[in-house]
């Protein structure tokens, strides 16, 4: 949403009757900045207020100390408002304003504990719904009794936009004008600011400094420090895991038609898809049968699309106290959508979403869960890409599997003999074993109804028994690996079968 947008969208609240509003964010420039523009319109006096200062008057960036027609003639703002710093002193001041403002708390919704304030604080809710007044409350998390959130609506304050980081990166430049070079095209600079997406303002800034001040220039190679620190902000929330495009250098066998479909879907973020006002795709669902590549594939989308990888792990999620794992999946899309364009992959969704088909399983939070993924999914604007994966497609509602959800459901089934050929050639080059010194027809042939997963374990296997006879890998070494192994094809032939035959006309093949 860009900031013109929120500041008619906080005017609009503010003038519906709305008396308690709550921002979640650390940017608390943004915050300040976004309520002087909603408020200078309206001609709305605007009160700021923190346990450290007290309550204030914002007059633009200026303030004034808080005063009401009780204070002492001539009274100037002090470094602390002691009348008003604690919180239960400054809500009865503000509950003695009969005029219409807009008052700011940070952090307030710490204080709630204190069945005191929280009292006060719904009494003065009560009289600024009739009065047009307007209570902000801001903070990283903010949770809110029943009692209260029931007289409040939550502000989604969006992260920076591209007009704003472009800004932000050229302050950063200007500041250290003098000290670095600027060395970055048109094009460059476009990248930079794609990069710095989901930033805040004060990140962005930053990080370009600290990348400029290294080797005094701002280059086009520091695109990738920028992306080291993103990485750094997946690590400190523990919710996904972050791989590194660099370290993503596995090759993907077969997979013909997927590739095809992935290949004109990259299209959808292309600026020529963005003037047709064509939206980015949405996302795949890959199901499958265990080892046979679906997760080699999402990690191939975020390298030929150079995006960053983030897994989300469905275990993390998962918080014993109520509403903590609804929490814990918003902020990890959230920050999904900080890192976009990004690429998602969730893998065996099954196992986050399966329990959603009967609510008796885990007191209804699978379902909840999965009506958060599925709004999400539906609703999300940010350019991140769902590759979500699955084995066992018994256990997923059959709302998800519904046409629309997902951009397509590709169905992975075993290797057939070009693919093992691929396959087997991938692996042993990767171990640096030449293909040609091996008789690929019989090992092709041997490996039928093996997955792409069990064809390179017998490959590292046989590596590990040939430096165990001192003795170059050959053909028979493999072979006699091969016949040692009991693939999934036959220790689970009834379930691959099931999943052949629910995926038959229902699903695309992605080989």
């Amino acid at each position: 949403m860009p900031f013109a947008a929120s500041v008619r969208h906080l005017q609009t609240l503010v003038m519906s009757f709305h008396p308690i509003i709550v921002v979640e964010t650390v940017e608390e420039e943004r915050i300040q900045n976004l309520i002087n523009k909603a408020t200078l319109d309206l001609q709305l006096p605007v009160y700021e207020w923190s346990i450290a200062q007290g309550l204030v008057r914002m007059e633009g960036n200026q303030y004034n100390r808080w005063k009401n027609e009780y204070a002492p003639p001539g009274a100037s703002r002090a470094a602390v408002d002691t009348d008003t710093a604690e919180p239960i002193d400054a809500l009865r001041h503000v509950q003695a304003i009969s005029h219409r403002a807009v008052y700011w708390f940070k952090d307030f919704a710490t204080h709630f504990d204190d069945v005191i304030v929280t009292r006060l604080f719904r009494e003065v809710a009560q009289q600024f719904a009739h009065n047009q007044s307007t209570l902000l409350i801001s903070g990283e998390q903010v949770s809110l009794s029943r009692e209260i959130a029931h007289e409040a609506v939550f502000f989604d304050m969006p992260l920076p936009d591209q007009d704003e980081l472009h800004k932000a990166i050229v302050e950063a430049v200007q500041a250290l004008r003098g000290r670095i070079k600027t060395k970055l095209s048109p094009e460059e600079m476009r990248t930079l600011v794609n990069t710095t997406q989901g930033m805040t303002l004060n990140q962005t800034k930053k990080v370009i400094a600290y990348a400029a001040l290294e080797d005094g220039q701002l280059t086009a190679k520091d695109i990738g420090r920028v992306l080291e620190r993103k990485m750094q902000i997946i690590r400190e929330t523990g919710l996904l895991d972050y791989i590194p495009i660099e370290k993503n250098t596995a090759e993907l066998g077969g997979f013909d038609r997927l590739k095809h479909w992935l290949a004109r879907a990259r299209m959808g973020f292309s600026p020529q898809a963005q003037a047709l006002n064509l939206t980015p795709p949405k996302g795949i669902l890959i199901v499958g049968i265990q080892g046979c590549g679906k997760s080699l594939a999402a990690k191939t989308i975020a390298r030929e699309w150079q995006m960053p990888l983030l897994k989300l792990d469905a275990g993390r999620l998962y918080d014993k106290y109520v509403g903590g794992s609804e929490k814990n999946f918003r902020q990890a899309v959230s920050l999904a959508e900080k890192m976009a364009p990004a690429v998602l992959w969730i893998d065996e969704i099954e196992k986050t979403m399966g329990g959603a088909q009967s609510a008796d399983t885990d007191g209804g939070l699978s379902r909840r869960l999965f009506g958060s993924f599925l709004t999400w999914l539906q609703e999300k604007s940010q350019e991140v890409f769902v590759v979500a994966t699955a084995n066992d497609i018994s256990q997923l509602p059959p709302e998800l599997l519904r046409k629309g959800r997902f951009d397509e459901i590709f169905f992975v089934d075993l290797p057939d003999e070009q693919d093992r050929t691929t396959i087997l050639t991938i692996h042993l080059k990767r171990h640096q074993q030449n293909p040609a010194n091996f008789d690929m027809t019989e090992l092709v042939k041997a490996t039928e109804g093996f997955s792409g997963a069990e064809i390179q374990q017998i490959i590292v296997s046989s590596l590990y028994q040939a430096i165990h006879e001192q003795h170059s890998l050959d053909t028979a070494i493999l072979v006699r690996a091969i016949k040692a192994t009991v693939p999934l094809s036959i220790s689970r032939r009834e379930d691959i079968q099931r999943l052949r035959c629910m995926a038959t006309d229902r699903f695309v093949r992605a080989k």
